[in-house]
């Protein structure tokens, strides 16, 4: 497995290398620098078209862009050491503007007498030429600074978004591990209470259906979001349980539009949902009652209902965490943590009883989903 991974980087390694780029992606100082001077100097040569005619005018035009390119390359250190200070935008062009000074009189100079050598010097020559090379090279260090900065604030903001995501998924982590001692606790009670009513064969078949219900959550990614369709498989293993526990008394009716079932939805979004609703609703009843659980589309968004018939779950005085349960203030947190204000989670207890949870999400699909329907065209 190590081998594999350090095979791949060294292949990334080697892509970036061929494209021209550093490990943030962004394109390296040499690709920018030369594609650069080679564009100004194709724009410079076309200009000169006019006058091409005139002697040692291609030669004087190719030295004055070689210099000046050798002239930016020597500046680079200096202007990096100044993009590492922390001078205000004027004080760093200022000192690049004496720099580049000190570069255009030294590259006007040598082109000047390149260009020149069968003449005498001429201070009305070289003063010129000084003069487009200062600003020139001035110009490429207000480039590079500029490019500097933006990198730097390119990195800084990944770097932001990438601590937010972790955190994110470390609250999301926390969140959903929350829920596995809080049913495994309710669900070795049921099975104490079996054993209490003296009923070993559905206390010995409830322990093996929490099992394969544990084992599917340790066998399962860990990642924020999963298809509705493993949701739904892995609440009808909780209802098995639960079933062998009530019996006749919990009935389930299921109402899945199958155009719903590659959506993503939170992990572990139906179990604490379901969990309520035998709670209060099936549970608390003598003659028990029914969990009914639908999905359906509604324009761009995924509407998911949980709703029980029981007669026993009137509506508590003041919602909170301890009327609601561990299960129905961790949902209403995921959804938040996952999805903001583009989402809605609401709670509603009819006159005839029971309670209806429903649950609106944005509507998308797996990017393995996604990619399956692309190559079936």
């Amino acid at each position: 497995m190590r081998r594999t991974e350090a095979a791949q980087s060294f292949r990334w390694a080697r892509i970036r290398l061929v494209l021209g780029r550093d490990d943030s992606g962004f394109p390296t100082f040499w690709t920018i620098q030369i594609a650069g001077w080679v564009c100004f100097y194709l724009w410079g040569t076309i200009s000169l078209l006019p006058l091409i005619h005139q002697p040692g005018a291609l030669l004087a035009n190719n030295l004055y862009f070689i210099f000046l390119f050798f002239a930016s390359s020597l500046l680079r250190p200096v202007c990096r050491s100044l993009a590492d200070r922390p001078y205000s935008w004027i004080a760093l062009e200022v000192r690049a503007f004496l720099w580049s000074l000190l570069g255009g009189v030294i590259a006007g100079y040598v082109i000047d007498r390149l260009a020149s050598l069968h003449l005498p010097f001429s201070w009305a020559d070289l003063i010129p030429t000084v003069v487009r090379s200062t600003f020139v090279l001035f110009v490429w260090c207000s480039l590079y600074f500029s490019i500097k900065l933006w990198q730097q604030s390119m990195r800084e903001r990944e770097s932001l978004l990438r601590a937010d995501a972790e955190a994110r998924d470390a609250r999301l982590s926390a969140l959903r591990y929350q829920l596995n001692p809080h049913f495994l606790f309710n669900s070795l009670n049921a099975v104490s209470t079996l054993v209490l009513e003296d009923n070993p064969p559905a206390a010995t078949r409830m322990l093996a259906q929490i099992g394969e219900f544990l084992r599917t959550i340790l066998d399962s990614k860990a990642g924020p979001e999963t298809p509705l369709s493993d949701e739904i498989t892995f609440s009808e293993q909780y209802l098995a349980i639960e079933k062998t526990r009530l019996g006749s008394r919990l009935r389930v009716d299921m109402a899945i539009s199958p155009e719903t079932l590659d959506a993503l939805v939170p992990s572990m979004l139906l179990q604490p949902l379901i969990e309520n609703a035998v709670r209060h609703g099936v549970a608390a009843s003598v003659e028990g009652g029914t969990i009914r659980i639908e999905s359906r589309l509604e324009g761009t968004h995924l509407k998911i209902g949980v709703t029980n018939s029981g007669p026993g779950n009137a509506r508590p005085a003041q919602p909170n965490e301890s009327a609601q349960g561990i299960g129905i203030s961790n949902t209403a947190e995921r959804l938040k943590t996952l999805y903001g204000a583009d989402h809605k989670f609401t709670m509603r207890w009819p006159e005839s009883g029971g309670c209806e949870v429903t649950v609106e999400l944005p509507f998308r699909k797996s990017a393995q989903t996604q990619r399956e329907a692309v190559c079936g065209r």
